[in-house]
Parts: structure tokens; C-alpha cells; sequence
């Protein structure tokens, strides 16, 4: 692949072996687990996580690549697809062990395989994933803080997640713009809070974030195609003030209003 391709899917491949390392120790595969690994690139990541795991299967979109990677790590089941669609309850688990990923996510289309994975989360136990640091920070935010949002609220709702490592762009070759941070995810055995119904959440989330500007009643009632007075009556019942804004608001908070709504 051509190396303006390349930039243009974001590939910055790691080459330091000792962050390769600490990442792989955030979920600490054992012969009895199996690891995906999300764009295995050069393979910074699959050599250490091929010594350790007792099966590896790394997703890699550029064909060049895949060729590269199977002569290199023949025990490493290498296959050529994108992971934004990739069947993961598809995959047989192992009997006694864990359905671990591990990955170095493009910037160009972290987000979504994040949100695949998300979705994916009844097949996965435990992620470590490296995404530019502004998007790692977002997704691992609490309540009240300026990058918390809709995608920490639909992330952390599923998961436990923590901002485990900062990455410097010399790690990389070449190196990005930007700084890269690595989340280590555990996926949780139920959603942190009951949902009655979870499309309805994700809606009220959403809306809610949609205008970050305004107050959460004018957001909610924009967003939702609902009357103010409605929203407002709505959210003082539930005990949330209509004028806060929504960077405000606790994952329950959010879950009694979807309820009520």
C-alpha cells in the first residue's frame, strides 16, 4: 500500500517495544486465552502477545500487511478485514479461558470500532486499546469534567474503563500530531445501571449532548422532538435540575430520565 493510503487510514505503526509490552500487560494473556488483536500492523504488539496467549487472531484491513504478518508469525491467525464490522460473537471462546483485544486503533476510525466492540461486549472480557489521547480521555471521563460525553456516557454504562498509559509520538513510526493514550476496558457482567429499554437511553443521551450549550431541557426537548414545559416537568420530578447541562449528569441520572421521558 502506498504510504499516502496509508496515512489517509491513520497508520502510525508502534516501534517501542517496551510500551508494546506494557499493553500487553494490561490484560496479561495466559496459554489459556484468546487475543484479537485490532490492527496488528508491523507487528509491535503480535509477537509479545503470540508468546504469551494461547491463540491470537489479528484483524489487519491492508492486504500488503497480512501477507507480511503470516510469513512472520506463522501461529498468528491473520485475517484481512476491516474491524468496524468484524463478526466478534462469531468466534468460538475458549473453554476455561478469556476473549481478550488488544490494539493500536487508527485515529481515522477509532471511535467506531470502539462503539463495534462496545456492542460486541457480551463476547469480549477485557480490552487494552490505544487511541489518540483527546478520544481516550473522552471515552474514560467522569461526570463534570469538559471532555465527558456522550461516548463516555455509552462506554462507561457497559465497562469499566481507566486511561492506563500515555504514549508520546516518538513511539510511533512516522510520528502523529498528537499524543496517544491506551484504555484498559473491562467489560462488565450487566449495564451499570437497569434500563428499561436501552434505544431509548442511548436517544436521551445523545440529545442531550447534542447542544452541549444549553440547558439540558432545551437540549433534551430539541433533540427528542418534545415539548420544553414536558422535559422540564419531567426532569424536576425525576430530581434533576432542567438547567444544568448535560457534562453534569451521572450515567443513573441519565438512565431515570430515558425512564420517565
Amino acid at each position: 500500500m502506498r504510504a499516502t493510503k496509508r496515512r489517509a487510514l491513520g497508520q502510525h505503526f508502534l516501534r517501542d517495544a517496551g510500551i508494546a509490552r506494557a499493553i500487553v500487560d494490561l490484560v496479561a494473556p495466559t496459554a489459556a486465552d484468546l487475543v484479537i488483536e485490532i490492527g496488528p500492523g508491523e507487528g509491535a504488539l503480535t509477537g509479545e502477545l503470540a508468546r504469551r496467549a494461547g491463540r491470537v487472531v489479528a484483524l489487519e484491513v491492508d492486504r500488503g500487511l497480512v501477507e507480511r504478518l503470516r510469513a512472520r508469525f506463522p501461529s498468528v491467525e491473520v485475517v484481512e478485514a476491516d474491524a468496524r464490522a468484524w463478526e466478534y460473537g462469531a468466534i468460538a471462546r475458549p473453554r476455561e479461558g478469556r476473549v481478550l483485544v488488544a490494539g493500536n486503533l487508527p485515529y481515522s476510525v477509532g471511535k467506531p470500532i470502539l462503539a463495534a466492540l462496545v456492542a460486541a461486549r457480551t463476547a469480549i472480557d477485557e480490552m487494552a486499546l490505544m487511541l489518540q489521547r483527546e478520544v481516550a480521555e473522552r471515552v474514560a471521563a467522569p461526570p463534570g469534567s469538559k471532555t465527558y460525553g456522550s461516548l463516555s456516557v455509552l462506554s462507561q454504562l457497559y465497562c469499566d474503563v481507566r486511561l492506563a498509559l500515555r504514549v508520546p509520538p516518538g513511539a510511533f513510526r512516522p510520528p502523529p500530531a498528537v499524543e496517544s493514550g491506551v484504555l484498559h476496558v473491562r467489560v462488565r457482567p450487566a449495564p451499570r445501571v437497569p434500563l428499561a429499554d436501552e434505544s431509548r437511553f442511548r436517544a436521551v443521551v445523545q440529545a442531550a449532548f447534542g447542544q452541549r450549550r444549553k440547558t439540558l431541557a432545551n437540549a433534551l426537548a430539541r433533540g427528542l422532538g418534545l415539548p420544553l414545559e414536558v422535559v422540564r416537568r419531567t426532569a424536576t420530578t425525576t430530581g434533576v435540575d432542567p438547567g444544568r447541562r448535560a457534562e453534569t449528569l451521572t450515567i443513573l441520572e441519565f438512565a431515570e430520565l430515558a425512564r420517565r421521558l
